[in-house]
């Protein structure tokens, strides 16, 4: 199974992409499972997973007090701006999995903090050793390294928030049962396929963010 466990959709405010857009990209490119894992909300997740002809594991990208953490496997939303071990213990009591998001990106403002990945660590089931949108390799090097260091499970995402994106890297496991176990003992056996994408496809998130807010505005006047 080719899988990809950081997606996002029209449901994050920094995305435009239509689910059924999404679903049909990862058909036409291959993937055989993704975790959406929108911005804060798993809405989205929740409804794909109903649309979807492929399996879609339920997660969403929480930004915590002290920076960004994954959730997979999620029942219920978990709210922002928690203390961090707060966040990862909300996602264990629900029997999910602790992923941490481009760790050591220099750019994006929303990264964990380095003395709050080492308080989380303990606790983490896998780090992305490749995130397609770091815009410099050394970055995803220090997170194959840290993962290395702790022994930590790793995987290769795209972070997609358009359709271009979607299908470039993914992680080939072996067919899991999709429970959270099945999953990592996927990724301790999976083959990892990574590539990067231009720095540019950053300014193609800042402005759907600026023209998101600015509807929002516009709706609310």
């Amino acid at each position: 199974m080719r899988i990809d466990l950081h997606v996002h959709s029209r449901f994050s405010p920094d995305s435009l992409m239509e689910l059924e857009t999404l679903a049909r990209r990862c058909v036409d490119t291959g993937l055989d499972c993704i975790a959406l894992t929108d911005h804060n909300t798993i809405e989205g997740a929740l409804e794909l997973r109903r649309l979807a002809p492929f399996p879609v594991i339920v997660g969403e990208e929480i930004k915590s007090a002290g920076g960004e953490i994954i959730g997979l496997f999620l029942q219920e939303e978990i709210p922002r701006g928690l203390p961090p071990l707060e966040t990862v213990r909300l996602i264990k009591e629900q029997g999910g999995l602790v992923s941490v998001p481009h760790p050591f990106d220099h750019f994006r403002r929303s990264v964990i903090e380095r003395d709050v990945l080492m308080e989380i660590l303990p606790y983490v089931d896998v780090i992305e050793a490749f995130n397609a949108r770091n815009t410099l390799q050394r970055d995803n090097r220090a997170a194959e390294s840290l993962a290395q260091q702790h022994g930590i499970l790793t995987t290769s995402v795209t972070d997609s928030h358009t359709p271009v994106e979607v299908g470039r890297c993914f992680v080939d496991v072996p067919a899991f049962d999709m429970t959270p176990a099945g999953l990592l003992e996927g990724l301790a056996r999976g083959a990892q396929t990574r590539r990067q994408m231009l720095p540019l496809i950053h300014v193609a998130t800042t402005l759907t963010k600026t023209r998101k807010r600015l509807a929002g505005l516009m709706q609310r006047g």
